[in-house]
């Protein structure tokens, strides 16, 4: 059943660059290149999360046991960027028949899947992604969460209470209070946040940098987004404020990770209690309870939360959105495609996806719960209607990596100061949009 994407695929991306610059954005990606697939009992879905890699090879198996159509797992081994792997699959006509896509990876593809405006699930969720000009094309799977995540028994212990971190002031008042508490609470550092810009831009880049984009707002509030859409503006005042909190974390941040430091050092010393806060979402629920967390001392033997990034007065909501979506080929097979995503959102296919699999369920008709220790938080915010859109994945493409990511670590490094590091960011994301 599964299998793994070889490595012509990678070398095929690498000449991905040049066909597509060649080609005009604006029109839609021509299917006349593709080959029809022949409707069998057969479909293939390009999946993105390796770590769940088994748990959906279970969820095709019971599908073929209840249904009769075999559904072949296509793992991207992680690190490897999908849409590179997507592109290349293009290139030898052998595009799966659902394939997974962030935001920004929709632009690559437009014109190219069916629209589901139409489908039953389309009523029990809002989170599915949905272009202007195509329709709904776009299957959400899941539901994940950016914050500033905390170990909550370690605020406990300090006396903090999570509730009130909705400004700089608190931030700054409980950092400071932890900090002097290192020794009596066995703390490496009171932040554990990790600004290096090769390996960790997509959480500077992206997930953090998606609070300056959302936090606080309104879940159909896109000012911010549509500012840096519209020529790469940003608004001056907002980024100060936000270029201040970022400073502060890294005056209590752990010093050997800050500017170095990889995500699993970050993971497992938060993991081990070294860290009474650490700048990863909900993804990170898996290590604290799955087969990893014999590694650690502390892992899984403490309550986690999770707190907005609070960089002006009164921000109280965290981000919540599927962090990607299923999408379905038109010159695919649609017809056994459509049925197999309709039946990932019945009983039978939720339990596997939410209780094994691990992840928060976008369908409000789902019984289940994850044992994800994300899962309740997720739920609180949702419930309390205290959680802003994300939409930093509606970035330009790459613009987290090449041009965020490296001013964050400027600002991180002491190379620039916040007035800087505002001018040349806002310089730089004109750059990038002009082009």
């Amino acid at each position: 059943m599964k299998k793994r994407v070889s490595i012509v695929f990678l070398i095929l991306s690498l000449l991905v660059t040049m066909f597509f610059t060649g080609c005009e954005q604006n029109n839609d990606v021509s299917k006349a290149s593709l080959k029809s697939k022949s409707k069998s009992k057969t479909i293939t879905l390009l999946n993105n999360k390796s770590e769940v890699e088994s748990q959906l090879e279970e969820l095709a198996k019971k599908y073929e046991t209840d249904t009769g159509v075999k559904v072949e797992i296509e793992s991207v081994p992680a690190g490897v960027d999908s849409q590179a792997v997507l592109k290349g699959y293009y290139l030898s006509d052998k595009m799966p028949d659902i394939v997974v896509c962030e935001a920004a990876g929709f632009e690559n593809w437009k014109g190219l899947f069916v629209d589901m405006s139409n489908e039953k699930w389309i009523q029990k969720t809002e989170s599915a992604y949905i272009d202007e000009k195509y329709g709904t094309i776009g299957f959400p799977y899941a539901t994940e969460a950016v914050g500033l995540t905390y170990n909550a028994d370690i605020l406990a212990k300090a006396g903090i209470d999570p509730s009130k971190l909705t400004s700089p002031e608190a931030y700054q008042q409980a950092f400071s209070k932890i900090d002097s508490m290192k020794g009596q609470l066995g703390l490496k550092a009171v932040v554990g946040y990790c600004a290096e810009d090769k390996e960790m831009y997509w959480s500077t880049g992206n997930h953090i940098f998606g609070n300056y984009l959302d936090a606080g707002l309104k879940r159909d509030d896109s000012t911010y987004i549509d500012m840096l859409q519209d020529g790469g503006h940003i608004d001056r005042n907002r980024m100060m404020k936000f270029a201040s909190f970022l400073t502060l974390m890294g005056n209590y941040s752990d010093p050997e990770l800050l500017l170095q430091g990889t995500y699993d050092q970050q993971v497992e010393n938060f993991a081990s209690g070294k860290y009474a806060f650490v700048t990863q979402g909900s993804w990170i629920g898996a290590i604290l309870t799955g087969a990893k967390k014999e590694q650690y001392a502390s892992a899984g033997n403490f309550k986690v939360g999770m707190a907005p990034y609070a960089f002006e007065d009164g921000i109280d909501t965290i981000l919540t959105s599927a962090p990607a979506w299923w999408a379905v080929l038109k010159e695919g097979n649609v017809d056994e495609a459509q049925k197999f995503l309709q039946w990932c959102t019945e009983d039978e296919a939720q339990k596997i996806l939410v209780e094994d699999a691990g992840f928060v369920s976008p369908f409000t008709d789902c019984k289940y719960e994850a044992k994800d220790p994300f899962a309740s938080v997720i739920k609180k915010y949702l419930s309390d209607k205290k959680t802003s859109a994300w939409h930093f994945s509606e970035m330009k493409e790459n613009t987290g990596r090449f041009v965020v990511a490296p001013e964050i670590k400027k600002l991180a490094s002491k190379e620039s100061t916040e007035d800087v590091f505002v001018s040349e960011l806002s310089n730089s994301l004109n750059a990038f949009y002009s082009n």
